[in-house]
């Protein structure tokens, strides 16, 4: 069986693996049709994911069909389609037990810390697989993305009437917006690129974006938005350390920044005197927790978030890697990259 492996930071290469066993107890053989490309899958490529492992066969963004199970699976069946919750847990440890699954002290995501789903079968636990009786693979492979999103809002925990101020329009910082839109807070965008935020706005429909310039200037548009107020609920999907380092700047009083792009360079808050005159609140947000799966679904499923507009380049297995180094390029505008891998 063919896979796709990327062998060391900039180099992807064609290997034969074999196929999967038969499914044991718990476990469910599944057939993967749609692979989603994402921030990390980039980051590994560049060398810039502190959790990537090589050499790695990537893909946890993952669209799939049960082809098979073992004993004691109730959950799929046999045609099901599913999303793939990707991050493998102990069950065991202090954050397990106390249900914060995506943050395990022994988690292996698919396709950052374990090979994932660039390969045409693998076998899974089945309490990882989230069925849906109508969505399609390229929908299902899309749903991971969004539990990002849904998690760090979940984190924010904005209310109606709130400012949240989204740093980053990228995939994670789109899934973001999502949910910052349902939670029923108004929406400001930042980001460096103009035609990201062009998107956000005809697309999206989010009309308050504000240009980054790195001073003064991107406080004072927040604030001009706000009504001087700034932003309650602040939420960094940018990854690099300098718009993280900054972004407690546009947190109000009482407020709470949350980061959930993840950087390996040092933070440093260089006006952090404001964390203390504003007792503002410094979150994480990692992963997603099976609940913001099953709850994505329905959405999808009651149209309450439109992914056509999320699918913006696409490849068939085989050329992939030739395509790659083109998703890197702002310029080429995209958004979200799928591979089909039947």
């Amino acid at each position: 069986m063919k896979a796709i492996q990327l062998e060391k930071p900039g180099s992807f290469r064609m290997i034969e693996v074999e196929m999967p066993v038969d499914p044991g107890p718990g476990e469910a053989l599944v057939r993967v049709h749609q692979v989603g490309i994402c921030g990390t899958d980039l980051g590994g490529y560049l060398g810039k994911m502190p959790f990537f492992s090589y050499p790695r066969i990537p893909g946890h963004e993952l669209g799939v069909e049960v082809v098979a199970v073992g004993e004691g699976v109730s959950r799929v069946a046999v045609g099901d389609r599913c999303s793939v919750e990707p991050y493998l847990n102990c069950q065991k440890c202090h954050a397990c037990r106390r249900g914060h699954t995506n943050c395990c002290h022994h988690n292996q995501t698919l396709g950052v810390h374990c090979d994932g789903g660039l390969r045409r079968f693998y076998t899974v636990p089945a309490r990882k697989l989230h069925r849906s009786r109508s969505l399609g693979f390229e929908q299902l492979a899309l749903v991971e993305t969004l539990a990002i999103g849904r998690h760090a809002v979940e984190r924010a925990a904005p209310k109606p009437g709130e400012t949240v101020l989204v740093v980053g329009a990228g995939p994670i910082g789109l899934s973001v917006i999502e949910f910052a839109k349902l939670s029923g807070a108004r929406t400001v965008v930042m980001d460096m690129n103009a035609h990201r935020l062009a998107f956000v706005r005809e697309v999206m429909g989010v009309q308050d974006t504000i240009e980054v310039r790195g001073d003064a200037s991107d406080i004072e548009e927040l604030g001009a938005a706000t009504g001087g107020d700034l932003a309650e609920s602040v939420i960094d999907a940018t990854g690099s350390n300098r718009s993280m380092s900054r972004a407690l700047e546009f947190c109000s009083f009482a407020g709470r920044l949350v980061y959930v792009g993840i950087t390996q360079a040092e933070l440093s808050f260089l006006h952090a005197p404001v964390l203390h005159r504003r007792e503002l609140t410094l979150l994480a947000s990692r992963n997603a927790l099976p609940g913001d799966f099953s709850r994505i679904i329905e959405y999808i499923e009651q149209d309450r978030i439109d992914t056509r507009p999320w699918i913006t380049h696409r490849s068939d297995f085989e050329g992939m890697a030739a395509r790659f180094p083109d998703w890197l390029k702002p310029e080429t505008g995209v958004i979200k990259a799928m591979v089909t891998v039947d």
